[in-house]
Formats: structure tokens, C-alpha cells, sequence
């Protein structure tokens, strides 16, 4: 079942056409990596899904329920994480959220115990600690807690790693992993082994058209480029491996690339049995694995 659908979805701003009719689905409870570079149109969409963007043409399903600019009540299912969220820096995290979950109609009974459970789960500490204080990471871990408050079945997130450090984006794609089966999860974000990272399904947004919308497992196979790795000791001796093999690999300092046309076992045996047979023996034999940004390259270019 599809938690969100876009039907031949179109936007324009003036004589701009920013989204050229999208149309795919996420299934529920995935973890959905949208991806494209700055201007491609992720945050528009994501915008419209939301309900804060008018749509020129077509329509938009949270939950089998249409969205409506202004006044959509598939909001009532999602939590929203903007890129760089925005506080009461003069309040701590519990005044925060109690604040939030007061606005969107939490019910009283519920909101302390809510309030307590999510701090634990972004590992964030329930003390008198005001917002002002808090690092980048914090401050995006709380936005996580706020967007979790209403207990959405889906949760998006518009580049949320974007201005982290290494560390605190690595804590934050942790705390989004956790989270998986839970909820459905859409990311978007240029930023490409984080969607490799924790993602199940990727949909690639390039000039406003979805190029490819399928399960990173799928896309690494229909992507895969049929070559096998060799790596040697040295470069003289991986030299001597490809003259052995009729100067068939591409040969970058003490590593080959070979091209195959049979089965990987196949030609692995094959390549192999030739090398051991005069004494040149590998250090390793790979396939060739495709990158998430290989895929990006072959389908924007």
C-alpha cells in the first residue's frame, strides 16, 4: 500500500515550469531518499505535498486523502522537518514541545509521557538546558521530536544533513534509521551516500522529471556495469596480469578493470584460472559494484 501517490503533478512559477508532470508513489512504511541537486525541485514538491504549494495540474494523496493548498487534512498524518527549523531559543525542550503539542491538539493526558519518550529517542536531555545552547545537530534532533509529536504515519524531511559535520550528520541519519517501520520517511538531500546509507527506495528528481523511482537494490543491478576488479601487489606486476590477458583490463596503477561478457562466475573462474597458472596471483578479485552516484551521472547527464 501506497502511503503517498502524485498523479501527473505539474508547477510553474511565471513562465518557469519547476515540476514537468511527476507521478510515482512510496509505499508505506519505506525509507524514500529524494534526490536531486539545489533547483531541481525537491523542496516545491515537497512543499506541495504538504499543502503550502498550490498545484497547477494533477493531484496529490497522503493517506488515500487529497491534498488541498491552505487546507489539507492529510497534515493531520505527517510530521515536517524543514532544513533549517526555527525556534523559542529562550525555552527548553520540554516548554518547547509542550508548546507544539498544545497548538496541534495533543491530547493534555498524553503530552508529558510523549514528551519524555521522544527527548529519549533523539537523545536529547530532559533538563532545564534552553535551545539557545544547543549545536546544529541538537537543534535538528529536536525538530525530529517536534515533527514526531502528533504521531505521523509519515515524516518528511527537507535536506536535513545539509549543514551538519560529519558527526552530527552520521547521529541523525542513525536516529532516521531507528525510526524505520515505524513510519514511512521521505528524505530529500544532495547528498548521495547519505541516501545509500539508509534508504530503501530513491527516486532521482533532475530539471523537474523523476528520471528513476525504484529500491536501491534494484537500481545498483539494472545500473551495474558488467567488469570485475583485480587488485595486485604492485603495479609491475598487475602489468604483467594484463599482458597475460591480452591486454583485455584497464590498468590503474597496480589494479585492473576487465570487462565480461558471460556470467561473473564464469569469467571470474576463467580470469582467475589464467592468472594462477603463471603465478601472478591477485590480492583480490571484486565485481565491480555501481555507486548510488555512478546511477545519478547516467541518468541527469
Amino acid at each position: 500500500m501506497s502511503i503517498l501517490e502524485l498523479h501527473n503533478v505539474k508547477k510553474s512559477f511565471g513562465d518557469k515550469e519547476i515540476i514537468k508532470e511527476l507521478d510515482f508513489s512510496v509505499p508505506e512504511g519505506s525509507i524514500f531518499g529524494f534526490v536531486g541537486e539545489n533547483g531541481a525541485g525537491k523542496t516545491t514538491t515537497m512543499r506541495m505535498i504538504l499543502g503550502l504549494e498550490t498545484i497547477d495540474s494533477g493531484y496529490i494523496k497522503v493517506n488515500n486523502k487529497k491534498v488541498h493548498y491552505g487546507n489539507s487534512l492529510a497534515n493531520r498524518v505527517i510530521g515536517y522537518l524543514p532544513d533549517v527549523p526555527e525556534y523559542y531559543d529562550y525555552m527548553n525542550p520540554s516548554e518547547y514541545l509542550t508548546l507544539c503539542g498544545n497548538l496541534t491538539g495533543v491530547p493534555k493526558k498524553e503530552l508529558s509521557n510523549r514528551i519524555t519518550q521522544l527527548l529519549k529517542t533523539v537523545d536529547l536531555p530532559i533538563n532545564k538546558k534552553r535551545i539557545s545552547g544547543f549545536s546544529r545537530g541538537m537543534k535538528q534532533r529536536l525538530g525530529i521530536a517536534q515533527a514526531l509529536l502528533n504521531q505521523p504515519k509519515l515524516l518528511i524531511c527537507d535536506e536535513p544533513t545539509s549543514a551538519l559535520d560529519p558527526i552530527g550528520r552520521s547521529e541523525f541519519l542513525d536516529l532516521l534509521s531507528s525510526l524505520r517501520g515505524e513510519m514511512t520517511i521521505i528524505f530529500s538531500t544532495h547528498i548521495l551516500s547519505d541516501v545509500e546509507r539508509i534508504s530503501d527506495r530513491v527516486g532521482i528528481l533532475d530539471d523537474g522529471i523523476l528520471k528513476v523511482n525504484d529500491t536501491l537494490d534494484n537500481l545498483k543491478n539494472d545500473y551495474s556495469k558488467p567488469q570485475i576488479v583485480l587488485d595486485f601487489d604492485s603495479e609491475n606486476t598487475a602489468k604483467k596480469a594484463n599482458v597475460l590477458l591480452n591486454q583485455q583490463a584497464y590498468q590503474d596503477n597496480s589494479q585492473l578493470i576487465i570487462d565480461y561478457r558471460d556470467s561473473y562466475q564464469e569469467s571470474a573462474k576463467s580470469i582467475l584460472e589464467k592468472l594462477l597458472k603463471s603465478g601472478l596471483i591477485p590480492i583480490s578479485l571484486n565485481r565491480q559494484l555501481t555507486s548510488l552516484e555512478d546511477i545519478f551521472t547516467e541518468v541527469t547527464q
